[in-house]
C-alpha cells in the first residue's frame, strides 16, 4: 500500500511507500557524493575540451592537447611499421627478384627470409599449423616430417602457399577429391571393412588378414589410382601415403572406415589474397628449412 505520511519534528521523511510495516526512507545524498558526482561532471566536460572524444563521421575531435598527449599511439605504431618497412625495403626486392632455389645460397637473404617467414607463420599460419609447425589433429598436416602430400621442394611449398588446395577462391588452387564411397554408396560395408583391413596390413599394423586378402582387391580397384598400387601416394593429386604412420586424420581402425565411408576434403586459403609476394616467399623459405624440406 502507499499513504502519505506526516511528518514529525526531527523525524526523517519517507517517500510514502510502506508494505507490511516497512517504510522507504527519503534521506538526502551524502554532500561529499553530490560534490564528488558534480567534480566529475566538471572534469568530464574538459576532458572533451583537450583530448580527443566526441566521434564524427570518420574520426573523431582531437582536443586542445592533440593525440599524442592523449596516449593515442596509432600514429606512433604506424609511423614505426613504416620506418621498418623502408629499412626492409631493400631485402624484401631481393627476395622476390631471386630465384627461389637460390635463396639459401645467399646467407644475408636466407636469414632475413627465415626470420620474416618465422614472423609471418606465427601470424596467420600457426592457428591450424601450430606454433611450433607440428601440425594438429583433424586435417592439419605436420610441416616438421619429410612426408608431403603436395610436394616438398622450395617451389612446390611455394606454389601450395600462394594459391592454396581446393579452395574457390584461386583457380589455380590444388585440387583433389576423395569420393565418399559408403555414403555415396560406391562401396558396400562389407568391402569397405575389408579394405580397412588392408590398409591397417600395409601400414604395419593389426590387422585381420583375411579380410585384409580380399580388401587387397578393393583397393586396386578403386583405390589405387590415387594412392598407387603400393599404396605410396601421388603428390600430383595430393594422395597421401598409406604405408608409414603419418596419418592426416588418424590411423586407427574407426577413423580410416569414416575416412573411406564419407570421405575428406581439407582446405587451404590462397595465401596471395592477402600476404605479399615477398611475404610468401619468406614463409616457403621459413617451411621448408623446417626439417622436411627437400
Amino acid at each position: 500500500m502507499c499513504a502519505k505520511q506526516v511528518k514529525k519534528p526531527g523525524e526523517v521523511p519517507t517517500t510514502g511507500h510502506e508494505w507490511d510495516g516497512i517504510r522507504e526512507y527519503d534521506n538526502p545524498m551524502p554532500r561529499w557524493w553530490l560534490y564528488t558526482f558534480y567534480l566529475c561532471i566538471i572534469w568530464g566536460i574538459g576532458y572533451t575540451f583537450f583530448y580527443p572524444a566526441w566521434p564524427l563521421v570518420s574520426s573523431a575531435t582531437q582536443g586542445l592537447w592533440g593525440t599524442e598527449v592523449a596516449g593515442d599511439t596509432r600514429l606512433a605504431v604506424a609511423a614505426e611499421i613504416k620506418r621498418f618497412d623502408d629499412a626492409n625495403g631493400p631485402m624484401k626486392a631481393k627476395l622476390v627478384a631471386t630465384d627461389l632455389t637460390q635463396i639459401t645460397a645467399d646467407p644475408e637473404l636466407d636469414g632475413y627470409a627465415k626470420s620474416a617467414g618465422a614472423a609471418t607463420f606465427k601470424t596467420f599460419c600457426a592457428q591450424c599449423h601450430g606454433a611450433g609447425a607440428a601440425g594438429q589433429a583433424g586435417g592439419y598436416p605436420n610441416l616438421l616430417d619429410d612426408d608431403w602430400l603436395w610436394g616438398g621442394d622450395i617451389e612446390a611449398i611455394h606454389t601450395t602457399i600462394t594459391h592454396g588446395i581446393r579452395n574457390t577462391t584461386d583457380a589455380d588452387a590444388r585440387y583433389s577429391q576423395m569420393p565418399a564411397f559408403g555414403t555415396d554408396g560406391l562401396l558396400e560395408p562389407a568391402q569397405i571393412g575389408e579394405v580397412v583391413e588392408y590398409v591397417l596390413q600395409i601400414s604395419g599394423q593389426e590387422h585381420d588378414a583375411t579380410l585384409a586378402a580380399a580388401g587387397a582387391t578393393v583397393f586396386t580397384d578403386n583405390c589405387a589410382a590415387c594412392h598407387m598400387e603400393d599404396g605410396s601416394g601421388d603428390r600430383a593429386q595430393g594422395a597421401p601415403k598409406l604405408t608409414d604412420a603419418v596419418w592426416l586424420y588418424g590411423g586407427d581402425r574407426a577413423t580410416i572406415t569414416e575416412t573411406v565411408t564419407k570421405a575428406r576434403f581439407g582446405v587451404m586459403p590462397n595465401w596471395n589474397a592477402r600476404l605479399s609476394e615477398d611475404q610468401i616467399r619468406a614463409v616457403a623459405v621459413y617451411v621448408h628449412g623446417l626439417g622436411g624440406g627437400e
